[in-house]
């Protein structure tokens, strides 16, 4: 009988260390002076008090997501190099909306077999992301698992770590009547809904990655589905780092799957309804291609996408003008979508034609 290897398992050492000599450059790059350099260790080492930063009642915010099929789109497109940022604002986002600041990152990616220029795209993608949501990435698991992924499939996952000081967590409970929602502008689809749209785009429209699409300045549908999720950190850290304003924060949202209603009623108090109104804002052109590519329907639209709202802010009406002061100095555009009134616990929408 002769000898076997790892290669001939399907896993190649020699092409994996080829990814692995990069990487380090690209957490490198995120790193500031509260990571602790650790050259070769098993963990990574982040220091939560320093000269600069200290904290009085620390509490520890995670968060961990995917980008779904989204991936599905980015393989097919061989564009593998921003669906890390979709990631780390899944993650981050999500973290964000507890009034935490992000502090560092891990990344999970599996593999079917080894690709070393896939898995650099991948990192630096994900390296990119962290430092727009100024965050360490901090390090990661690359996998390669030939029996459980066929050849050219990936997955990823990842891990925010932020911290906020116990009273000054937003959790929704200070929402009261009155309150104003602002809603911030998304970048397009962000990374929710992809299973609906590439049944909508690549099996009913029978439409490729890079196919124009006239309506939209003629941008390939690769281009626009894989759009970068936006990162709300700028925003939402000097709202929070600002004491005129953090007290009249009473709630924040990131609109993910399930849409406005869904994810502003997480943050509700069971004492309180909202109101929003879809004449606020213009729904961005790219929602309905897609709606009309596919005749999906309004509903079915809010129910599943973000419909041009990332992030929402509750705010008190007296910290409105200053928080939309910040935003427009960031350059997000947002506006003013609903209001909060007492009542059962629910979302609605008014003038729906």
């Amino acid at each position: 009988m002769s000898p076997i290897t790892y290669k001939d398992a399907g896993v190649d050492l020699d092409l994996y260390q080829q990814a692995m000599h990069k990487i380090p450059g690209f957490l490198a790059r995120t790193h500031n002076s509260r990571v602790i350099d650790l050259p070769g260790g098993f963990a990574g080492l982040f220091r939560l008090n320093e000269e600069s930063r200290k904290y009085n009642d620390p509490v520890l915010v995670s968060g961990s997501d995917g980008v779904g099929t989204k991936i599905k789109v980015a393989a097919q497109a061989g564009r593998c190099d921003t669906i890390g940022i979709d990631l780390v604002a899944m993650c981050v986002n999500d973290c964000q909306c507890l009034g935490a600041e992000p502090l560092f990152f891990l990344d999970y990616i599996a593999l079917g077999k080894d690709d070393p220029q896939l898995v650099v795209d991948l990192v630096q993608g994900v390296s990119d992301g962290c430092l727009q949501a100024k965050a360490a990435l901090l390090g990661g698991e690359t996998a390669i698992m030939p029996d459980l992924y066929a050849p050219g499939d990936f997955d990823m996952a990842g891990f925010c770590v932020g911290v906020v000081e116990r009273d000054a967590i937003v959790d929704g409970s200070a929402i009261q009547s009155g309150d104003v929602l602002i809603g911030l502008a998304s970048s397009g689809f962000h990374s929710n809904g992809y299973s609906l749209i590439r049944k909508a785009v690549f099996e009913r429209a029978r439409l490729h990655t890079d196919s124009e699409i006239p309506e939209l300045n003629h941008r390939t549908v690769g281009e626009v589905l894989l759009e970068p999720t936006r990162i709300y950190t700028d925003i939402v850290n000097r709202l929070t780092n600002d004491t005129d304003i953090r007290s009249g924060l009473h709630g924040m949202a990131h609109i993910t799957g399930g849409g406005l209603a869904e994810n502003v009623e997480r943050v509700l108090p069971e004492n309180r309804v909202v109101s929003i109104d879809r004449s606020a804002w213009t729904v961005p052109p790219v929602f309905n291609w897609l709606d009309q590519l596919g005749n999906i329907g309004d509903d079915e639209m809010f129910r599943v996408f973000n419909m041009g709202i990332g992030f929402v802010l509750i705010v008190d009406p007296e910290v409105l003008d200053i928080v939309r002061d910040v935003i427009t100095k960031i350059e997000i555009e947002s506006w003013v979508i609903g209001q909060v009134t007492d009542g059962t616990k629910t979302v609605g929408f008014s003038n729906i034609s």
